[in-house]
């Protein structure tokens, strides 16, 4: 179990050739834990808490729709309520908001008011009409007129008419004034505040645009995905001259608009909104030139730099790219990944809910109010609950990683592809099932272990703002970025692991291990080409980024007299990235993923009878010209390298 265990020196590397269970214990526990998380959900479901959830519960510990049993010292609690089903609130506009409830005595009835109660009589008649009372229950529909106690026993007048159709069995009134006095106040700050005001109308002048940039967004993406699928070969040269176009052309376009639109402030046939809302653009359009031309100088810099591994970069997009053209399923992984994460966040929300009325029933002395409360050893389910959220998460995206790899280990280690199986992807999903989800439950959990500590230290860092120990503030942000670090080098070594176990069905950490010296060793080759690559993908979710934003500057452009840049062009370009970015995730991984393959493949093969290659044609066209070019030309990264494995091979 633990990642100190010895394995052999040397050991043969043989892919596809020998399946085997890896990191057994790890799935015992891994099961051990799934099966507490069920136990957690039986508890609160045999405890009442759905129920009470779903049905409701007054504020004397009866659930409505349900005979109940009696609470010791709360006297109207144990009724019979198979009748009144619906609870109803005294004074629904008395909320804390810092607890999220409502503080307001809840009470079960048998129907809710259909129209407006202005007064007491109205309640008395309501009741003997409908018999559903609607004061406490130790008053009779007849006292309610008369009663001393009226004021704070029975709801708080006028009782506006509820919804038809009652909201989880909650009397929802139509017409709330607190949320209408909330609506209202913040109209008011909205429109004290001519700064946001303009912002929003804004986006609202120019939602049909932000929708129609959306959607453009989509359609690049999917465009970006032919190219790399279709036509790799030109894909890297493609985007540099892309990008390198993009970058200068853009950044000129954004310097003129911001020199046109400073001298349309000048303008005296503007108002004064006219002119406030050009002021904000020129602001906007020189902070947008300022950072454009940044990053257009940093990005030809790096550019200039990685030049010379364009070529390997090519050979490897195209195997990438036939990759897809032999399993274009993978690029709906994302889809049922989402899906699930989807599913498990649903049912992991509705447990909590059900873990928030669940519980012994306590009753408060200064109110009266019986609140249900989780004691003793049993208060601690939410956390065990809220770990089970993060380990089952990367667990989720973990067997994503695993699948995708093993779909594109067989493809890379099969020599004759007409051999592969019927449906790769399907084949590595029950491969992964069947023998490696122990590996899986351990390399997840150690993303676990990270992410917890940081999560705990963003949250007290979050309560140290404004505080004066400024010097703690930075002791606990320097641990957060230290462990978003390690969170990445993890999640990077993981996925090699992942890759690992699928060609040679080691444990974690032998796969962790392996993986780690295999690209230590090949560091010049394998980073560079890890380097270039997720660049290159980089440089594909910026040309669609830019792209929509460019035509979003364009659109906006016309509408300058009354809309305000700043949020439309920001929703629209977070929007492009992450709709790029779920596309491009997996190429980005099946590169990865044959990175590795490629670097197993040059260690173990050097092409002789016994030992021919696994890789693809293009990449041995690559090696074999990077030996004939480099091998004695001096002062070269990969002539080096490639010196130094003939050195060792004779």
């Amino acid at each position: 179990m633990g990642c100190c265990n010895s394995a052999e020196s040397k050991r043969d590397w043989k892919p596809l050739e020998q399946r085997s269970c890896t990191d057994i214990p790890w799935l015992v526990i891994f099961t051990l834990f799934c099966i507490g998380m069920a136990c957690i959900c039986g508890y609160s479901i045999a405890t009442g808490a759905a129920s009470r959830l779903i049905s409701g519960y007054d504020s004397y510990g009866n659930t409505c729709g349900h005979n109940n049993t009696k609470i010791e010292g709360v006297p109207l609690s144990g009724r019979d309520m198979k009748e009144n089903k619906y609870v109803f609130f005294l004074d629904p506009c008395n909320l804390d908001f810092i607890n999220r409830r409502v503080k307001s005595i809840a009470l079960c009835v048998s129907k809710c008011p259909a129209e407006e109660l202005k007064t007491y009589s109205d309640l008395k008649q309501f009741a003997l009409n409908n018999g559903s009372h609607l004061c406490n229950y130790d008053i009779t529909p007849t006292r309610y007129p008369s009663h001393s106690e009226r004021s704070t026993k029975c709801p708080k007048l006028p009782v506006p008419p509820s919804k038809p159709v009652p909201v989880f069995h909650r009397c929802i009134p139509v017409d709330i004034g607190c949320y209408a006095e909330f609506a209202q106040a913040f109209v008011t700050f909205v429109s004290d505040n001519s700064v946001l005001r303009r912002v929003i109308a804004g986006v609202m002048a120019s939602k049909e645009i932000i929708m129609g940039l959306c959607l453009l967004a989509l359609v690049l993406s999917l465009i970006m995905m032919v190219v790399i699928r279709y036509i790799s070969k030109v894909l890297v040269w493609i985007l540099t001259i892309l990008v390198i176009i993009g970058s200068l052309g853009g950044t000129g376009v954004l310097w003129w608009l911001y020199v046109d639109h400073r001298k349309a402030l000048s303008n005296s046939t503007l108002s004064v909104f006219g002119k406030e809302v050009v002021s904000d653009n020129v602001k906007a359009l020189l902070i947008y030139a300022i950072g454009a031309t940044i990053f257009t100088v940093v990005l030809l810099i790096v550019m200039f730099f990685m030049r010379k591994r364009v070529a390997l970069t090519i050979s490897l997009f195209h195997v990438a790219g036939k990759v897809f053209i032999h399993l274009p399923l993978l690029v709906l992984q994302p889809l049922w990944t989402f899906i699930c994460l989807m599913l498990f966040w649903m049912y992991w929300i509705m447990v909590l809910l059900f873990l928030g009325t669940s519980g012994t029933a306590i009753k408060n002395n200064s109110t009266g109010i019986v609140e249900y409360e989780m004691q003793g050893p049993l208060q601690y389910l939410v956390w065990y609950h809220a770990v089970g959220l993060i380990w089952i998460t990367e667990f989720i995206l973990a067997f994503q990683q695993m699948t995708i790899a093993g779909a594109v280990v067989t493809y890379y280690f099969t020599r004759n592809k007409s051999q592969l199986p019927v449906t790769p992807i399907l084949s590595s999903m029950v491969r992964t099932v069947r023998y490696h989800l122990g590996t899986l439950a351990k390399g997840s959990f150690i993303i676990t272990l990270v992410k917890i500590p940081r999560l705990i230290l963003t949250y007290i860092h979050s309560q140290l703002k404004g505080k004066e120990n400024a010097c703690a503030r930075c002791m606990v942000k320097a641990c957060v970025c230290c462990l978003w670090c390690l969170e990445k080098c993890l999640a990077y070594l993981n996925q090699n692991a992942y890759t690992a176990t699928a060609i040679n069905s080691t444990s974690f950490c032998t796969s962790a291990r392996d993986a780690f010296l295999i690209l230590v060793e090949n560091a010049l080759r394998v980073a560079a080409i890890n380097t270039v690559g997720d660049f290159v993908l980089f440089l594909g979710k910026i040309i669609i980024v830019s792209c929509t934003a460019f035509a979003g500057v364009l659109a906006l452009n016309y509408q300058r007299d009354y809309t305000v840049w700043v949020l439309p062009i920001l929703i629209v370009c977070v929007f492009a990235f992450l709709v790029a970015h779920c596309f491009l995730s997996v190429f980005e991984i099946v590169v990865d993923v044959l990175f590795l393959c490629f670097a197993v493949d040059s260690k173990y093969n050097d092409g002789s009878p016994g030992r021919e290659y696994y890789m693809d044609k293009a990449l041995m066209e690559y090696v074999e010209n990077s030996k004939k070019r480099d091998l004695y030309k001096p002062g070269d990264g990969d002539g080096r390298e490639l010196r130094s494995m003939a050195r060792g091979r004779t």
